[in-house]
């Protein structure tokens, strides 16, 4: 089997059973996301304690990306501090805009290395990227709803 089947079969598999698709009561942090251009929407639910996240959770509707990204994203970062959050979040970036050429850190993206072919489709980076961003909004606390635009 090819590392890009497997891949395809993580993003596959998150994307028909989305794991902490759920509301987290009492959340110290929540944020709202959209992608216009897609229509995916995503609520991001966080408990932290101190500088650590605790749990994460999401309720999303939108597009097989979106929402793999959404539940992917939320085992990568539980128990994780805020600036191991930002890494994963830089490193993602980079790897899904091109924006590196070399290989996915898969030791700080763990199973979220999945999105590396996301770069040859750049109208799907938006998709890929709006949990993380709105995971973002909701750890710094930002109100505002979070829009890929």
């Amino acid at each position: 089997m090819d590392f890009r089947d497997l891949y395809q079969q993580v993003i596959i598999d998150h994307s028909r059973n989305p794991r902490n698709n759920r509301e987290i009561e009492n959340p110290t942090g929540k944020a709202e996301g959209h992608n216009p251009l897609c229509g995916d929407k995503i609520t991001c639910y966080l408990r932290c304690d101190g500088d650590r996240v605790e749990d994460v959770s999401f309720k999303a509707s939108g597009c097989a990306i979106s929402t793999s990204a959404a539940s992917l994203l939320s085992e990568a970062v539980k128990g994780k501090t805020r600036a191991e959050v930002q890494e994963i979040f830089m490193v993602f970036h980079d790897m899904v805009t091109g924006e590196t050429d070399q290989a996915p850190e898969e030791a700080v993206l763990g199973k979220l290395a999945a999105f590396a072919g996301v770069v040859e489709f750049p109208t799907r980076v938006k998709c890929a990227t709006l949990a993380l961003h709105t995971l973002l909004a909701a750890l710094d606390g930002k109100p505002d709803a979070v829009s890929t635009e």
